[in-house]
């Protein structure tokens, strides 16, 4: 990891350290693939959920299709939040997340493989804590990957469509140093805030940053990077110890 890691947090991490991770598998009944994974005080639940069908414009392409839906739970932030089935409408960040959710899964896995089928994702966030939407894409990558499992264990597809792992983490700059795994009391402080996706394979899948309060420059950015490269990896690496070979 970068030099300078040894400088203190809040929580008494290093800003080169993640918060601990848990992950329960089979977390609920139904669902083909269901994960509760737990980043420090942030928790989401992700399922997995196979439909045997595709969007209309997939109809008779013999190609699957990958898509998410994310959600927070009323009181999983310090005040309540209206549902927003009661208010009619999804609210910008939800339909933001939900989309990302969907494209960095679709970044690994060969549709073309998964046959005329759709694999749904739901986050549901019933803790939040910082780091909700990375959380999702590191919870749901296990949840799509035990789906997938059920998918061959019934011997409806052939080959693993599954092309790499995928994980993400959140990178921020407060109080000038760059640290990674924002909790939620260190990004309402953040003068830089960015998320990064990335495959097993260290191959980017979407960087998304964002100064809040000062521009950072092309210094900070490859710390960025490197950093949550780092954290990557680890979380690449538990993934592997929970799934085993994609092969």
């Amino acid at each position: 990891m970068a030099s300078g890691a040894g400088l203190g947090r809040i929580d008494g991490r290093r800003r080169d350290q993640i918060r601990p991770v848990k992950v329960t598998r089979n977390f609920t009944k139904h669902a083909e693939g269901s994960v509760l994974i737990e980043m420090g005080d942030t928790k989401v639940i992700c399922t997995a959920s196979i439909e045997e069908k595709v969007p209309p414009f997939l109809k008779g392409k013999g190609a699957g299709w990958v898509t998410a839906e994310y959600a927070m739970l009323p009181r999983a932030t310090h005040d309540r939040s209206p549902r927003e089935s009661v208010k009619g409408k999804q609210g910008g960040r939800t339909l933001e997340i939900q989309r990302l959710v969907g494209r960095a899964l679709r970044a690994v896995i060969d549709t073309g493989r998964l046959g005329e089928r759709t694999i749904w994702i739901d986050c549901d966030v019933i803790q939040a804590d910082g780091g909700t939407r990375t959380a999702s894409i590191t919870g749901s990558f296990i949840a799509l990957a035990d789906a997938v499992g059920v998918l061959r264990k019934k011997d409806l597809i052939k080959v693993n469509p599954l092309t790499d792992y995928l994980a993400a983490i959140s990178i921020g700059k407060v109080g000038g140093q760059v640290m990674v795994d924002l909790a939620y009391e260190e990004d309402s402080h953040a003068e830089v805030d960015l998320n990064l996706v990335m495959t097993g394979a260290g191959q980017y899948v979407e960087v998304q940053g964002t100064a809040e309060k000062t521009p950072f420059n092309k210094k900070d950015m490859d710390e960025f990077l490197d950093l949550g490269w780092g954290a990557i990896r680890e979380l690449v690496d538990l993934q592997k110890s929970l799934i085993g070979s994609l092969s």
